[in-house]
């Protein structure tokens, strides 16, 4: 089972007042999961894995009361509507929707079936609900705040490397307020800050060049599916550039990254089995708060820093959660 002090609760035992086993199930029936995946099949099946275990220790079993239906958005973001429209045609009982573009387009096509979000940057500031405490409507879940960690990380990269005067931050659209926290940050750190958009495969490898044509001594990747998909390509592209990277979770640093500063993927995907309980046995997403991280975990890729001629300070290596030798 999971560590439940990992995760903030917007108010405290709400989440654990559903109704108790049996009392909403329906006996008998096969319960359909929807989830919006990506890409067809998951570069990291780990973060499923620990959702279908989760939900085998709380009763549910694949075949037995409980099914899933997998539609992909073929690696690209656009077909988010298209996914979520097939899902409510598929008529499930619940959408675990794990991106914030992903919950928009389910909360888009139903108001009606229960919505579960994963890893969505700032739930409430991009209108998927109302509130943490509250969220109302038929959407619940985890959302990662990685828009108010984003200047930790910028605050790390320059502990790694004082010497750090520009960092590139690469990401897919606009992030308008994203950019305002790290520009704040990036003053009082003295660092410049080169902004570059990346939203394919192509564009990820062009960006390298220019950040290093605008004298980048680091740079810093924004949370986003494409990137998750890429994280082993974006690791070559920043050796063969001989660019320290910072990350937004240890997934990227397993895969060759320098280093990362957030929340788990791994555990956010294990807590949505806990609300997918919860659902399935009465419980409302309006009346179910939604989570927040409490705890962030610093890996460093020892390995990569030696590549990178880096020695990092041991006071940063002595909080990391993570090291990878």
């Amino acid at each position: 089972m999971i560590d439940r002090r990992t995760f903030l609760v917007g108010t405290g035992a709400v989440l654990f007042a559903a109704p108790l086993a049996g009392e909403a199930q329906q006996a008998g029936k096969v319960y359909r999961i929807g989830i919006m995946q990506f890409i067809p099949v998951s570069n990291a099946p780990q973060l499923l894995d620990a959702f279908r275990q989760e939900l085998r220790e709380l009763g549910w079993v694949e075949g037995k009361n409980i099914e899933f239906e997998n539609v992909s958005a073929e690696g690209k973001l656009d077909r988010f509507p298209a996914v979520a429209a097939e899902l409510v045609r598929r008529r499930v009982d619940l959408i675990i929707a794990g991106t914030t573009v992903a919950a928009r387009a389910a909360k888009n096509a139903t108001s009606t079936v229960p919505i579960l979000i994963v890893v969505a940057a700032d739930a409430v500031g991009s209108g998927l609900i109302d509130s943490l405490a509250r969220p109302g409507g038929n959407i619940t879940g985890l959302t990662l705040m990685t828009v108010e960690i984003q200047a930790k990380q910028l605050e790390i990269l320059k502990e790694a490397m004082p010497q750090t005067a520009r960092v590139s931050v690469l990401r897919n659209g606009p992030t308008i307020r994203s950019v305002k926290e790290l520009e704040s940050a990036a003053r009082l750190l003295r660092i410049q800050l080169q902004l570059l958009t990346a939203g394919s495969p192509k564009e990820i490898d062009d960006a390298f060049p220019t950040m290093i044509r605008g004298r980048s001594d680091a740079f810093l990747v924004v949370a986003d599916p494409l990137y998750w998909v890429h994280r082993k390509r974006l690791a070559e592209l920043a050796a063969k550039a001989r660019l320290p990277g910072m990350f937004p979770v240890q997934e990227y640093v397993e895969a060759g990254g320098l280093m990362a500063y957030g929340p788990s993927y791994l555990y956010a995907w294990r807590r949505t089995a806990v609300y997918v309980d919860k659902i399935l046995k009465g419980a409302k997403p309006a009346d179910l708060p939604v989570e927040q991280p409490t705890k962030f975990d610093l890996v460093i890729n020892l390995k990569t820093a030696k590549a990178l001629g880096l020695t990092i300070p041991p006071s940063l290596l002595g909080r990391a959660d993570q090291v990878i030798q």
